[in-house]
Parts: C-alpha cells; structure tokens; sequence
C-alpha cells in the first residue's frame, strides 16, 4: 500500500474541534491532511487536488453530506469516502452507505479506530482494482472460481442463496453492507429484510466457529453486515 506520508484525507466537517483533532490524530502517522467547514469548501478542494480517502460529516451547513456525496459518485469519483455521524442518525448513514460510502463511524468517536477504518478502505479499494479470485480469513477460505467454500480446511455446502451472499461480502470485504444493498445484488430486487435475515442466520451456522457469536460474518445493527478480514 501506499506509504502513509503520500496520502493525502480530505476532512470535511463544519466542526473545528472535530477538524483539530482529526488533523492532528492523522498527522501523527504521516498523512496529509487537507479540511473543508462546509459543502462549497469540499468541491473546491476536490477539484484543486484529489484526496486519496474523504472523511465527510453529514451534517453540514450548506449542503447535506448525502448531497455531497451523490455528487461525487454521480461524477464518477471513486475516492474512499468515510462517513461521520450521529448515533440517532440510523436512517441518514444506510442512505450514504448506499449512495456509495465506504464506511462510516458515529460520534463520539477514536481516532485510532478511525486511522483503522481509514487503512481499510483504501486496502479496500487496491483490492476492488486487483481482486484475488481466493479470499481467507481465519480459518475461512472462499474460491471465487471454483465457488468452493472451506472452513477450518473442511468443505462446506451451501445454498446457491447463501453462498451469493458470501460472495458478494467477499467481494466487499471489510466494507460495511446495507441490508439493501445486498438484498439487490443477490435478489435483483429488495425483498422484506426478514428474508436476508434468515439466510445469513443459515450461513453462519454453517462457516461461523460461533454463529451465536458471529467473528467472520458481523452484524452493523439497523444497518447491514460487514464480512471481517485479518488484518
């Protein structure tokens, strides 16, 4: 990956105190950091100089961080962007998760675990541009090619449903899923939640060490799920 010290995170947040810590927090370990307080400030930063990751606040003053970011994505920016929220704004983050962000965090929140979202996303998006066709983490291992599922090096049947839903997790690794999302990409269409609901609950008793306590396939509440990778 990129070294940190040639990345460049743009933080959009009308906040100043959000903006001074994030900018110190990410300074220390070697990335540049660039700050907008409003919509207007953003689009003028990213046509100046295209960050590598955005961190964008939904709220702010001018335009919604959603606007913001359907622009972005409608333009065909592909930047890793990063959501910062409110705990109550349930409905507002899976409406920038689907409109096309990497993740997101709620505030109050820490900076490490933010750096740690923040180096997610971009090994994210070098995996999106040279995806492997074998995925393991842990003791899970998926062959995208051969569609053959191993857990612990044992084989592992599933469903046609089931193992599309893997896949399209796999394929999005460590991203954050809203229930939509995949409910269009494995159905073509959204279906009653309920349905999705009880297939991941099939799957997990299937690859899960665990499924009451899920480590591979891990539920973001009132949002979606997200497939967690080894570090």
């Amino acid at each position: 990956m990129t070294p940190a010290s040639h990345i460049r995170v743009l933080v959009v947040d009308d906040e100043q105190p959000i903006r001074r810590l994030l900018r110190s927090g990410l300074s220390t370990q070697g990335y540049a950091v660039a700050e907008a307080p409003n919509a207007r400030a953003a689009l003028a930063e990213m046509a100046n100089e295209a960050p590598d990751l955005v961190v964008l606040d939904l709220g702010l003053p001018d335009v919604s961080g959603q606007e913001l970011l359907r622009q972005w994505r409608a333009a065909g920016c592909a930047v890793p962007i990063i959501i910062l929220s409110s705990r109550t704004d349930e409905a507002g983050i899976v409406e920038a998760l689907d409109l096309g962000a990497d993740d997101y965090m709620t505030k109050p929140f820490g900076v490490n675990e933010l750096i740690a979202r923040i180096r997610l996303a971009l090994r994210h998006r070098l995996q999106q541009q040279g995806e492997k066709p074998v995925f393991q983490t842990g003791g899970l291992c998926v062959d995208l090619v051969r569609r053959i599922v191993k857990v612990e090096g044992r084989e592992v049947k599933l469903s046609p449903k089931e193992y599309d839903i893997l896949r399209v997790l796999v394929q999005h690794a460590g991203k954050v899923l809203t229930h939509n999302f995949l409910m269009k990409q494995v159905w073509g269409e959204v279906q009653d939640v309920q349905y999705l609901r009880v297939y991941v609950r099939q799957l997990r008793q299937k690859i899960e060490p665990d499924p009451s306590q899920p480590c591979y396939i891990r539920t973001e509440t009132g949002v979606g799920y997200r497939l967690s990778e080894a570090d």
